[in-house]
Parts: C-alpha cells; structure tokens; sequence
C-alpha cells in the first residue's frame, strides 16, 4: 500500500511539474504580451543548475529589447554562456538566444537561435514554450524542457538575486 502511495504521489508530482512547463501546438498563436511586461526579471541572479553553478544577468528593456546573458561553470571551469534578448514581436514576445562554448565557438548556425515563443505572460511569470519563468521575492525559479536519451525532462533552475 505504501509503495502505491508513493508512486501515485510521484506521478502526481511529476505530471505537475510538466504541466508548468507549457507546449504551443503547430498551428497555435503565441500569446500576447510586451517585453516591458517582463521588467521584474532585471538584476544579476546565481544559483546551481545543471549540476553547476549558473548565473545570469538581465538589463531593463530598450525599444522592445530585454538582453540578458547566462553562464554556467562546472568546477571551476566555464561550459558555455548564452546571449539572450526578448525581443517584440507584434503583440507578443520571443526569446531568443544562442549558446557559446567557453573559445566563443556558437552552439548554434550563424543565420539561427533558439527560439522560445510566448504563451502566456503573468504578473511576475511567464510562459514561454518549454520554458517557464516565475520571480517570487528575490527569487527566480526557471523550469526547462529538455529532452535526453528521448525522454522529456523538467530541469529547474532556483536563482536568487544579488548585487552586483
């Protein structure tokens, strides 16, 4: 009875976990919002995260762009970083960002980026998809879809808000 418990309580837990992480389907309409809308994700934030150390920096939005970078360093030693930039789009908001090795070699093709488009902006959360945002205080918890060995996973980032 006790390992019934137990695993109707993971896969409660584990399904709540994916729902925060939400899909656009092929055919549907990124949803509405404003890169200014996403101000009270500004400021330098640390914590672990891929089994490292992470931290990122967001600066305030500018003619409807929000950059921001991201590095993340394993025992002392830098993996790779990323340049982030929210960007408008008509009524609504992507982000938008390449990775880089630690040399500056690009992740991704020169003409392309990671995409993630919006599908619902909150008061100090957002959805984009595969990627949730949510700032609780001077915390920020990001959750990610990855996917490996093919299967879906939910990595979860928990940021804290330093000065600089």
């Amino acid at each position: 009875m006790k390992a019934l418990f137990t695993l109707t309580l993971f896969l409660t837990f584990s399904h709540f976990l994916v729902a925060q992480v939400r899909q656009l389907e092929a055919d549907q309409a990124p949803g509405k919002g404003t890169v200014e809308g996403l101000n009270w994700m500004v400021g330098y934030w640390t914590g672990p995260g891929l089994g490292g150390d992470c931290e990122e920096v967001w600066m305030p939005a500018v003619d409807g762009h929000m950059i921001g970078t991201f590095r993340f360093w394993e025992d002392g030693k830098l993996v790779f970083s990323e340049f982030m930039n929210l960007v408008q789009e008509g009524e609504s908001v992507s982000m938008k960002l390449k990775h880089f090795g630690p040399d500056l070699s690009g992740w991704e093709d020169r003409e392309e980026w990671t995409t993630f488009r919006l599908i619902e902006l909150g008061e100090n959360k957002v959805w984009f998809h595969g990627l949730t945002i949510e700032r609780i205080g001077n915390e920020m918890i990001y959750q990610l879809a990855l996917t490996q060995n093919g299967e879906r996973i939910i990595e979860e980032f928990k940021f804290v808000r330093k000065g600089l």
